[in-house]
């Protein structure tokens, strides 16, 4: 009798708490082995034998095993309790109902949250060049809900674009590349703002225009353009996403110098000798790799307003595509940099700079 309550009772907890039915029969094992070594009576002497006849050391077993049993129940318990934490409370007055259903997925995340998409929906974001690595920056901004995207560039879209430059279309060749992208990122999330300039970046407004953002991610298809975004974004203290690539190979980097890290001339500070670096339309250049490595810029954006994670800020990461490799190396001041008079020596890729194009 006291066999068929014991085991009763340990059937019910176990139903009660949830415990699955592996740990239901590993319990049951257990309580009919406790009851052949405390009822010897009933059993001839092999049995007690082979179950090892000891009372004490089948209790001490039960009470480890239940032990470890209720350790992992209290970390599931305070691992729940954890994501249960209101931390980061969606605001439900400053998302709209559709907004909230669109961010979902972002604010489900423990590292984002409702006030990580709030940084977001509150972010201005700069994207120089809508290209190659331009399309899919922009559409993942737009797509994660930064608030107001800008991006300028000068060109119109050609047929031999649509190759890899996924934010154009067909119906849209001859139309400024800035006004394609507007459409499309419209076309996606019309919660968002976004300023297009169809013109070339220069000196005169660099710096002005830089300083209406907090952050710029850059992408463009000559040296010239990629070292000004650069001088102005160390003047005016705003962090760079740069990305680069050619062929099959890409790389991305946070420069931030104003938190202490390097700017770009740090680490290229000198410009390669015209014709030394071919472009994509002189070298080719894999259609996806523009999206890969583009992906990883405007995943940078999202960690950084958010302050998810850890950023590419110190680090150089480069892909290569054709081989399946990523690798991460450091990359540090220079002591002598014109640009933003860094402290120390640095550490580059091989001597080579991509072309984003």
């Amino acid at each position: 009798m006291i066999g068929l309550l014991g085991f009763a009772g340990l059937w019910a907890l176990g139903r009660w708490r949830g415990w699955g039915e592996r740990w239901l029969i590993a319990a049951a094992v257990w309580w009919a082995v406790l009851m052949v070594v405390h009822l010897p009576l009933l059993f001839p002497e092999p049995v007690l034998r082979f179950f090892g006849g000891d009372l004490e050391a089948w209790l001490v077993f039960g009470l480890l095993a239940a032990v470890a049993v209720g350790y992992r129940q209290v970390l599931r318990l305070l691992r729940r309790g954890k994501a249960a934490e209101p931390e980061a409370p969606v605001a439900t007055d400053t998302f709209r109902e559709a907004e909230l259903d669109r961010y979902a997925r972002h604010i489900l995340l423990r590292e984002i949250g409702g006030a990580g998409q709030k940084k977001l929906k509150g972010a201005r974001v700069l994207v120089v060049g809508a290209g190659g690595l331009g399309s899919p920056v922009l559409l993942y901004l737009a797509g994660a809900g930064v608030g107001v995207i800008g991006v300028i560039d000068h060109d119109v879209v050609e047929g031999s674009n649509l190759q890899r430059q996924v934010i154009h279309t067909d119906a849209r060749i001859g139309m400024p590349k800035v006004f394609s992208a507007e459409a499309a990122i419209r076309a996606l999330n019309p919660f968002i703002e976004v300023r297009p300039y169809h013109r070339k970046l220069t000196e005169e407004i660099a710096v002005d225009l830089v300083r209406d953002y907090d952050l710029v991610l850059e992408g463009t298809d000559d040296f010239d353009t990629r070292y000004l975004v650069n001088q102005a974004c160390v003047a005016a203290g705003v962090p760079l996403i740069s990305g680069a690539i050619t062929q099959w190979e890409g790389q991305v980097s946070l420069f931030h110098p104003a938190k202490g890290g390097p700017c770009y001339a740090c680490v290229f500070p000198v410009k390669p000798a015209p014709g030394l670096v071919p472009t994509c339309a002189e070298a080719g250049v894999a259609a996806p790799l523009p999206g890969v490595v583009g992906s990883m810029m405007a995943m940078e954006a999202v960690k950084w307003v958010t302050g998810a994670g850890e950023t590419l800020a110190g680090r150089l990461m480069i892909h290569d595509a054709l081989y399946a490799e990523t690798r991460v190396i450091g990359v540090k001041k220079r002591a002598d940099c014109a640009v933003c008079g860094g402290e120390a020596g640095r550490v580059s890729t091989r001597g080579q700079i991509l072309d984003p194009s």
